[in-house]
């Protein structure tokens, strides 16, 4: 839910082409609609700060998924939100639902969330606690409101031979990017920014870093996770970010958009979204922020020195091989995350220069 700040253009009515008529009589004591401002952050989904006769709403509309998936979402956040967890809770229709189809297109009805977006870079080491402590009850209150586990061998339940209390037991064995595949890709998305006309600086870079980390892979390669190896996995957000974190003063206010709501391994969200909010411009990470983010995530959910550096690893190889930035602008022509490849870019190296500090401020 993008901040209230967000200056941008009135749609005026009737609101482009969005069904609001038909959306705002699916529900009671909504009001009739006065203004709606399309929000500019976020790369998936489209959100619309909708302002009515009865008050102000975050209207979602949902580019993928069906209606079933969103509606899990919708009361999997509700039952965090009795449990305490900072989230939002869908707005009910006349019906009980929480989600429009409305022309094959799927809406989702939020009440609106004062409160602004805060990048590592706006957080204190005593707030880099909070936000690890804070992803850390995430993870703990999903294990309480969701079914076991399943891993991704299709299996459910409990296995007292692996992990501790954080995981519940519960393993799964994840196959790791291989150095083939990788090289491959750079050979492609190579030709491809070099055959731009005319070329500018990106590019340029795109091509440094593309023989770059050939370079590195060359001399990583042995490296690579075994494949096979086995994870604890658990339920967990799948895209816990700056964007998706909102604040009310220094306090967390919100988490938002839970599109990507899975099993996954969980000590690898928790470096993931330390590699997202604590990255420098530069490409270097803020160990002093990461080290309080991840001893506050490693006291709220048992999770152990091995399960975090074990984590690091995997996701380490993952940057290592990912060039996702890259793919959408040479393979999708979608420009929307290049500002994000200098630091992405920037980060894999130096990871790799400095892995034994970055293993040791998650898991030291």
């Amino acid at each position: 839910m993008p901040s209230v700040a967000t200056a941008l253009p009135l749609i005026d009515p009737p609101f482009g082409c969005l069904p609001l008529g038909e959306l705002l009589r699916r529900y009671e004591n909504v009001g009739e609609p006065l203004a709606c401002q399309p929000l500019a952050q976020g790369l998936l989904n489209r959100g619309y700060r909708l302002t009515t006769t009865h008050g102000t709403y975050f209207l979602k509309h949902h580019l993928d998924g069906d209606r079933e998936s969103i509606a899990r979402q919708h009361r999997v956040t509700r039952r965090l939100q009795a449990l305490g967890v900072p989230v939002v809770s869908a707005v009910r229709d006349t019906e009980g639902g929480t989600v429009a189809v409305v022309g094959g297109h799927c809406y989702a009805l939020h009440p609106w969330v004062d409160g602004r977006h805060r990048t590592g870079a706006q957080l204190t080491p005593a707030a880099s606690w909070q936000l690890g402590s804070l992803l850390g009850v995430v993870h703990t209150c999903l294990q309480q409101v969701m079914k076991p586990a399943p891993d991704r061998l299709g299996h459910s339940g409990t296995d007292t031979s692996h992990g501790g209390p954080h995981d519940g037991g519960r393993v799964s064995a994840y196959a790791s990017a291989t150095p083939a595949d990788t090289f491959a890709l750079i050979d492609e998305l190579l030709t491809l920014a070099r055959g731009r006309s005319p070329g500018d600086g990106f590019d340029s870079l795109a091509e440094h870093r593309l023989l770059e980390r050939r370079t590195l892979l060359e001399r990583n390669a042995h490296h690579r996770p075994p494949p096979g190896a086995e994870t604890p996995t658990g339920w967990v957000h799948g895209d816990f970010h700056p964007l998706n974190v909102l604040y009310r003063g220094t306090d967390p206010a919100a988490i938002v958009d839970w599109d990507r709501l899975a099993v996954q391994p969980r000590a690898e969200e928790a470096v993931r979204a330390a590699a997202i909010f604590f990255v420098r411009p530069s490409g270097e990470l803020d160990l002093v922020k990461v080290r309080a983010y991840a001893r506050a995530y490693r006291l709220t959910t048992g999770a152990d020195a091995r399960e975090l550096a074990a984590a690091v690893h995997r996701v380490w190889w993952e940057r290592l091989n990912d060039f996702w930035i890259l793919r959408w602008r040479y393979q999708l022509n979608d420009r929307r995350a290049d500002p994000q490849f200098p630091a992405v870019s920037a980060l894999a190296v130096w990871w790799t220069r400095r892995y034994e500090e970055v293993c040791e401020a998650f898991a030291g």
